[in-house]
C-alpha cells in the first residue's frame, strides 16, 4: 500500500494569472461606487482633495510595491511578508537571530490587514444591494438611506458565498477574476467618459439635474455655494496638507492588493520571473490608469447640483451621478444606466473580497504550517487543496465585521436628521442602527472604522515590508542603492507617517475622533495580545523566541 502524502499547492498561474489576482484585489469599480461616501464624509469636507490624497497614497503605494517585488526576486513561496520577514534575517550573519520574531510580528500584522478588510468588503455588497432594491421597492427600503438590517443580512450571506468560491480553488477564482477585471474597467471608464462629458456641457453657474432624498430627479441651479470643484485643477489641487493625509489614510485601501500575489509563490509556475512583473503591472493598470482617470471624473463632475454634502449623505453616490448622468446624456435611462453599472460593481466586489480572502488564508496557512498558530489552519483539503479551515474562519470573522460596518453605515459623521429618519419605512429592515440623529453621531462611522483598522494595519505590514527589503539586500551582491534603501526608506517613512496621522488628525481638531483613535487602540490590543500569544506559545513548543544559531 502506498504511503499516504501530504496534499500540497500546484504551480498553475502564469503572469497573466497572478497578475490578474492582484487586479481583482485593487478593484477600481468596487471602490469608486462605495468607498467615495467614506472619503467625502471624512474629516469633511477634506473629500476637496480626495484625487491628491489618492496620489499621495499611490506614491506611497509604488515605494512599498518596489520592496515587495524585489523579495519576491529573491524568496519565492506561499506567505507573502510573512515568508519574507523570515528570509531576509535569517540571510544576515548578525540579525538571523532575530529571525522568528521577526516572521511573527509581520503575520500577526497581516492578520489585522487581511482579515478584516473582506468584512469591509461583504458591508460594501451589502450598502449596494440595499441601494439598488430600494430603487425599485422604495417603500420597502429607501435607496438614499437603505435598512441597515437587510444590509447586514446580504454582507453576512455575502461573506459566506464569497468563501465557498475560495475553498473550491485558485484556479477557479482566476478565471473568475479575469472575467471581472475586464468588464469593470470597460464600465468604469465609460461612467468617466460621461462624467466629464456631462460637467463641460454644465460649467459651474448653470443648470443642471439634481437629486432629492427620495432620489426623484429635479433640476437645481448651480449656485457655487457648496463644497464643490469649480475647474478641472481644482479637482487634482491638493487645497491643504492635512486634506491630502486625511484622504490618504482612507486611500490606501482602494490600492491595497498589489501585494496579494507574493502570497502564491507555490502556486506560480515561475515566481521569480512573474510575481515581481505583476506586483507592479497590477498596481499601474488599476491604480495609475484607472483610480487617476476614475476619480477625476467623479470629482469633476460634483458641483453645487451633486456636492460633497449630498455625496456624504448618501449610501451610494456613484450611483446618484450616475443617474444624473443617465438622465441628461442617455435619453432619460438615468436608472437603467445606473442599474448596469451596478452590475459590474457586484461583480467587482465578488472579485476584490474573493482575492483577499484566497491571501489571508494562505498568510494564515503559512503561519499555522509554521506552528506559529493553531496547527489546524496549516492543514490543505484533500481534494480541493486550499487552507479550507482558515477559508472558513475567514468567512465567520468577515461576516461579523461585515453585518456591523452595515448597521451602523449611518452612524456617526453619516447619521441621517430626525426628519430624514421620521421619513424612512417602519420596517424590520430598519429596526436597528436607525435610531434618532444625537444618538447615531455618537457611535463612530461602522464602515469608517472597519475601513481604519484595517488600513493601520495595512500600513504597518507595508512599512515593516519596506524594513525588510532594506535588511534582505544589506549584504547582498545584487545591492542597489537605489531599489533596495532610497526607495524602501521612503516607503517606511511614507507608511509610517499615515499611521501617525490617525493621531496626528484628531490632536489638531480634524474630523471625527472617534473612528481614527478606537482603530489605533483596536490595534494595539491586537498587537499586545500578539505578543502574549508568541510567549506562551513558545514555552509550549519549546522553542527559543531568540536563535541561538543560525539554521542550516
Amino acid at each position: 500500500m502506498a504511503e499516504a502524502t501530504e496534499p500540497k499547492m500546484k504551480p498553475t498561474l502564469g503572469l497573466t494569472g497572478v497578475t490578474v489576482n492582484a487586479m481583482a484585489l485593487i478593484a477600481p469599480g468596487a471602490f469608486l461606487w462605495i468607498t467615495f461616501v467614506v472619503q467625502a464624509g471624512y474629516a469633511y469636507p477634506s473629500g476637496v482633495g480626495m484625487w491628491a490624497g489618492i496620489f499621495a497614497a499611490l506614491m506611497l503605494a509604488y515605494a512599498t510595491a518596489i520592496s515587495y517585488s524585489e523579495l519576491a526576486k529573491l524568496y519565492p513561496g506561499a506567505g507573502s511578508s510573512y515568508f519574507f520577514a523570515e528570509q531576509a534575517f535569517l540571510s544576515k550573519t548578525q540579525a538571523y537571530r532575530f529571525a522568528r520574531i521577526a516572521k511573527f510580528v509581520m503575520g500577526w500584522a497581516s492578520h489585522l490587514y487581511y482579515w478584516v478588510y473582506p468584512g469591509a468588503m461583504v458591508a460594501t455588497m451589502g450598502i449596494m444591494i440595499g441601494y439598488i432594491v430600494g430603487n425599485f421597492a422604495p417603500n420597502t427600503i429607501n435607496s438614499g438611506t437603505p435598512g441597515p438590517v437587510f444590509m447586514a443580512l446580504i454582507a453576512i450571506i455575502f461573506a459566506f458565498v464569497v468563501a465557498y468560491i475560495a475553498f473550491r480553488g485558485v484556479v477557479g477564482s482566476t478565471i473568475v477574476n479575469i472575467a471581472i477585471n475586464g468588464i469593470q474597467i470597460v464600465a468604469l471608464l465609460f461612467f468617466s467618459a460621461l462624467a466629464i462629458a456631462y460637467r463641460l456641457g454644465h460649467p459651474d453657474g448653470s443648470t443642471g439635474l439634481a437629486l432629492d432624498g427620495s432620489k426623484k430627479v429635479l433640476h437645481y441651479v448651480l449656485s457655487g455655494d457648496a463644497p464643490a470643484h469649480a475647474s478641472a485643477f481644482s479637482v487634482i489641487a491638493p487645497h491643504n496638507f492635512s486634506y491630502v493625509m486625511l484622504q490618504a489614510t482612507i486611500a490606501i485601501f482602494l490600492l491595497v492588493g498589489f501585494e496579494s500575489i507574493t502570497s502564491l509563490g507555490e502556486e506560480s509556475k515561475n515566481p521569480t520571473r512573474d510575481i515581481p512583473r505583476g506586483v507592479l503591472l497590477s498596481l499601474t493598470i488599476q491604480g495609475l490608469f484607472c483610480y487617476m482617470i476614475e476619480y477625476f471624473a467623479a470629482n469633476y463632475f460634483m458641483s453645487s447640483a451633486y456636492s460633497l454634502a449630498d455625496a456624504k449623505g448618501s449610501a451610494a453616490p456613484i450611483g446618484d451621478m450616475m443617474t444624473i448622468i443617465g438622465n441628461a446624456l442617455l435619453g432619460g435611462h438615468g436608472q437603467a444606466f445606473m442599474m448596469v453599472e451596478a452590475i459590474t460593481v457586484f461583480l467587482a466586489l465578488i472579485g476584490t473580497t474573493l482575492s483577499c480572502i484566497n491571501t489571508g488564508a494562505r498568510v494564515t496557512y503559512a503561519m499555522g504550517r509554521d506552528e506559529e498558530v493553531p496547527e489546524h489552519f496549516g492543514l490543505l483539503h484533500g481534494n480541493n487543496l486550499t487552507p479550507h479551515r482558515t477559508i472558513w474562519t475567514l468567512a465567520v470573522i468577515s461576516a461579523v465585521l461585515g453585518a456591523y460596518a452595515a448597521l451602523y453605515f449611518f452612524a456617526g459623521g453619516s447619521a441621517p436628521d430626525d426628519k430624514t429618519i421620521a421619513t424612512l419605512p417602519h420596517n424590520l429592515w430598519y429596526s436597528i442602527g436607525m435610531s434618532s440623529n444625537a444618538s447615531l453621531a455618537a457611535l463612530p462611522n461602522g464602515l469608517a472604522l472597519v475601513t481604519l483598522i484595517s488600513n493601520f494595519g495595512t500600513f504597518i505590514v507595508y512599512g515593516l515590508t519596506n524594513v525588510c527589503c532594506i535588511v534582505a539586500y544589506r549584504e547582498h551582491h545584487m545591492f542597489h542603492g537605489l531599489k533596495h534603501m532610497a526607495i524602501p526608506v521612503f516607503g517606511a517613512l511614507a507608511n509610517f507617517a499615515c499611521m501617525a496621522f490617525y493621531i496626528i488628525g484628531p490632536i489638531e481638531g480634524l474630523g471625527s475622533v472617534k473612528e481614527p483613535l478606537m482603530a489605533v487602540g483596536i490595534a494595539v490590543i491586537w498587537g499586545l495580545y500578539g505578543a502574549f500569544y508568541f510567549v506562551r506559545n513558545s514555552k509550549k513548543k519549546g522553542k527559543s523566541t531568540v536563535l541561538v544559531e543560525k539554521p542550516a
